[in-house]
């Protein structure tokens, strides 16, 4: 289906000078070009961006992830212990921490925390905590340094609980000041005298200020450096973590909705319990926070270990999937809209793409995805909404492309050699299946003899982004952006690495506990240089020779600017470049930016190895703009649009409108401003 080109060297390439005209008449090209993928992988949802910072706060479990008192330690001699109540905290949450005894006279407990805790002067946190037992005083709460004992932050809480119900009490508090590090405990303490018997906790909670001050919201500094990508594009819930990894455990959207103690969490496919904290209206808000385009992916009836669901078993999960989108959509007097509203969000979410499973043709689900279980949803899907833009989870489900009008999944993890030869990747692909470059990215060096990267237990893999890897990466993304009416949008997976506890490298984003590590890669900095300037119809080039230089031209309708994005990679010295517009004139101005690193490096925590350099440049009395970017660059060259030929972008030439599969059909809105609120598509 591809043609592509495989030829590439891995000696450096002659930098001669690159020459080459921008000509008029182009492709439309997609609105969401650059955007995010997410699953819970390397606890980046809970221990992540969402903002709980209590481990186990509500003893969920399971037969393949058992409840467990892990990140819980007594004080003052407690004993604790898990127990099922005759009358539980909800069905939801059954299990409950009891704590008993004690020689001291003040008892009680601590938590670790997601490895820690970060403590800010300038932040207030919120707390709460569940009660079960009699017990008649105060109840002291505190965040205290685990390697020096200072206390930072604490909040009495007065307590008067009977033995047979359980209540809810809540807290705030606000450090003194700042913790030097995240090496912090909480700690929950009681006079001993005050205890009439056994007591239990639950579903005890604490949030730092989220993004937008929501309610069981987001962490602020990830959603800060998703916001610095400009994504356009949410795949969510995404990844392996919406199938399970057997039955009868699939991320089941119904299980996340409503208060946190009817929510009974899931047994992740990544080694940990997720809570469920994060669910599916908290990833409508978090598209709807950073303006992006939710592509909904369901489960299709797979899970990891190879088990699948029987033809004649299917129908009930598609509908299942058509009540998630009528909860999404519906008009709130359907049975689900009507939920959706009774949760407080009369208005629906609106939904254009939708993505049936991931990956199914691993884990031996391609015979039955292609038999019978892709068509079922399709057909219901389509039936109630033709508009939508349906992906198949692999693009070539048969014989070449997905069948019907479907768009396909195409997920490519590489080596540099790899990336960086597949410029013309998709020059020969139909427009009419267009793409979604679900996961993309390079995971590690080249090695000599190898030009792919190696998948047998043990294989080396790069620990972060690293720059040539990056710029390689560039390379990939040019190939979309240069057949950007074949491809909806490109995703970096996974997008978050947690340093203490991590599945995949290398990430897109890294952190722990204390914001101030939060590191973002080089690879985040090359993608917010494309995306921050988009194309919004790409123009032909003609003159020039690729490699080591490569690039992408077009221009905006939105700014009415001509841009050219260039890489280069593997030369020998800095290519000198000489770009002319039929559309622009002599003595217009545009604006330069690239980034430069050194080429194996990668960015760790206080050490950011990426540079960004800006210049303005004028074409001269031919019109012609001369510059230079250096080895392993990644540049954007933007014409301004008040000198470019014309300042009106409604006035120019064969403006060709979006694709007719692309939703938002007439997009006229500010990509910068992006993030205030939902798009205007």
């Amino acid at each position: 289906m591809f043609k592509t080109l495989l030829s590439a060297s891995a000696l450096a390439a002659a930098a001669g000078a690159v020459t080459f005209n921008v000509g008029t008449s182009g492709n439309a090209t997609a609105a969401t070009q650059y955007g995010i993928m997410f699953e819970d992988i390397n606890n980046s949802g809970d221990g992540g961006v969402y903002a709980e910072l209590i481990q186990n706060r509500a003893f969920q479990g399971n037969e393949i992830y058992p409840s467990n008192l892990w990140w819980w330690h007594p004080l003052g001699g407690a004993d604790l212990a898990l127990k099922n109540l005759s009358n539980p905290l909800s069905d939801a949450l059954p299990t409950s921490m009891q704590v008993r005894g004690g020689s001291e006279d003040t008892i009680g407990f601590w938590n670790e925390g997601f490895w820690g805790f970060p403590i800010k002067g300038d932040w207030e946190y919120n707390g709460s905590f569940y009660i079960h037992g009699q017990f008649d005083g105060a109840i002291n709460i505190a965040l205290v340094s685990n390697t020096t004992g200072d206390t930072y932050a604490n909040a009495s809480v007065d307590v008067t609980s009977q033995g047979n119900a359980w209540t809810q009490f809540q807290y705030t508090f606000q450090p003194t000041s700042d913790a030097p590090d995240s090496n912090n405990t909480l700690q929950f303490t009681m006079p001993a005298s005050g205890v009439k018997g056994p007591l239990n906790f639950n579903l005890l909670s604490l949030f730092p200020p989220t993004y937008n001050d929501r309610p069981n919201g987001l962490r602020i500094d990830l959603m800060e450096a998703m916001a610095g990508l400009k994504p356009s594009l949410f795949r969510l819930p995404g990844g392996n973590n919406v199938e399970g990894n057997e039955p009868p455990f699939w991320w089941d959207w119904k299980k996340t909705l409503g208060p946190l103690e009817n929510r009974p969490g899931y047994p992740g496919t990544w080694g940990y319990q997720n809570t469920d904290g994060l669910g599916l209206v908290e990833y409508m808000l978090w598209a709807q926070d950073l303006g992006m385009e939710p592509i909904l992916d369901i489960w299709a009836g797979l899970w990891l270990n190879g088990s699948h669901v029987d033809k004649k078993d299917l129908q009930p999960y598609v509908d299942d999937a058509l009540d998630e989108l009528e909860f999404l959509m519906g008009d709130v007097s359907t049975p689900w809209g009507a939920k959706r509203a009774e949760l407080g969000y009369p208005a629906p979410w609106p939904i254009r793409f939708i993505e049936i499973g991931n990956e199914d043709s691993l884990s031996n689900g391609g015979h039955t995805y292609r038999a019978y279980r892709f068509d079922m949803f399709y057909k219901a899907i389509k039936a109630k909404y033709p508009d939508m833009t349906i992906i198949a989870s692999f693009y070539d489900v048969g014989p070449e492309t997905p069948p019907y009008d479907a768009a396909g999944d195409f997920h490519e993890y590489a080596v540099p050699l790899q990336m960086s030869s597949q410029f013309n990747y998709f020059d020969n692909y139909t427009n009419e299946h267009p793409l979604f470059l679900g996961e993309y990215a390079v995971i590690e060096y080249d090695i000599p003899g190898f030009s792919s990267p190696q998948w047998d237990k043990g294989a080396l893999r790069a620990m972060y982004p690293f720059w040539y890897g990056s710029v390689s990466e560039a390379i990939y993304l040019l190939s979309a952006e240069r057949n950007a009416d074949k491809i909806i949008g490109a995703a970096y997976a996974p997008g978050f690495m947690n340093y203490n506890r991590w599945e995949w490298i290398p990430d897109l984003i890294e952190y722990d506990a204390n914001p101030e590590n939060t590191v973002l890669s080089t690879s985040w900095h090359m993608i917010s240089l494309l995306s921050s300037t988009r194309i919004t119809e790409t123009l032909p080039t003609t003159g020039g020779k690729y490699n080591p230089a490569y690039w992408v031209a077009g221009r905006s309708d939105v700014t009415g600017s001509h841009i050219v994005k260039a890489v280069v990679y593997n030369s020998t010295a800095p290519v000198p470049f000489y770009v002319t517009f039929d559309e622009v004139k002599a003595g217009a101005s545009a604006t330069l930016t690239y980034l430069t690193a050194p080429k194996n490096a990668s960015n760790t925590i206080g050490n950011d190895v990426v540079q960004t350099s800006t210049s303005t440049v004028t074409a001269n009395k031919k019109g012609c703009f001369h510059f230079k970017l250096p080895e392993y660059s990644v540049g954007v060259l933007e014409v301004d649009a008040a000198i470019s030929g014309y300042s009106d972008p409604s006035s120019r030439s064969s403006w060709k409108g979006w694709a007719d599969w692309i939703p938002g059909n007439g997009y006229s809105g500010d990509w910068n401003e992006w993030g205030q609120g939902w798009p205007n598509l």
